[in-house]
């Protein structure tokens, strides 16, 4: 019996990738393309439109191509979306990390620039908590992460929960916030409901409802994410 093939995007399949093919010579008149220019064509094209309405007949006609060409970089739509959301993780600019002042500005740094390259990217947000994203920009972003969390002096087994509990309060918090299926900011009508509650049932809700609905996005990211660099802070206290 044949094994199953590996989904694209997952850590198999990212160790036994296919090296995409090099632009083709162009045949019955149509150019040829590069899977660079490939993978940013459909990551525009998945900001406008989303992952369900992308296609690769879509993708074609944007770069005044054929399917066929598609095919000779890539399998399917699947492994082009693998490539889009390595893409995008390569946007966080996370160069510099070894020069911030320590851990907790390291984790702190880290979790707003990779917020705020979801945020640009709200739609891919569903691909990329399909998979743990370990294509060549995900790898490399962790490398540069992980090294300066211990050269910022973490011992590693923090450093690597580090890591990881900043990147999925990240991930959960865009996720919830921006993705496709977020739900519409409301604040006004939602203080309105709760104001309109029973203080018999539900007194501290109704004293706690201007703190509940006034509150920025970027302030609650904040303030949220400050509470766990901190907490991190009481398992390596500082020396």
């Amino acid at each position: 019996m044949a094994a199953t093939p590996s989904p694209p995007g997952s850590p198999d399949w990212w160790a036994a990738r296919p090296v995409p093919a090099p632009a083709a010579e162009p045949r019955r008149g149509r150019p040829s393309v590069d899977t660079a220019r490939i993978v940013d064509t459909a990551l525009r094209l998945v900001d406008e439109h989303g992952t369900q309405a992308f296609s690769l007949r879509m993708l074609a006609d944007a770069l005044n191509s054929g399917t066929a060409t598609l095919y000779r970089h890539f399998v399917g739509k699947d492994e082009i979306l693998a490539y889009v959301v390595d893409r995008v993780l390569g946007e966080a600019g996370l160069d510099d990390l070894a020069a911030r002042a320590d851990w907790r500005d390291t984790l702190t740094v880290t979790a707003h620039r990779f917020h705020d390259t979801l945020r640009r990217h709200p739609h891919t947000l569903p691909l990329l908590t399909a998979q743990v994203p370990v294509g060549p920009h995900g790898l490399a972003q962790r490398e540069r992460v992980l090294s300066a969390l211990l050269a910022h002096g973490l011992p590693v087994d923090l450093a690597a929960r580090a890591f990881t509990a900043v990147t999925h309060y990240v991930i959960g918090f865009a996720a919830q916030q921006y993705g496709p299926a977020a739900a519409p900011d409301d604040g006004p009508r939602l203080a309105a409901f709760y104001r309109r509650l029973d203080p018999a049932t539900y007194p501290a809700v109704l004293q706690a409802a201007e703190s509940l609905t006034s509150v920025s996005l970027d302030e609650e990211f904040a303030f949220g994410l400050g509470l766990l660099v901190e907490g991190l802070a009481h398992l390596h206290p500082a020396r």
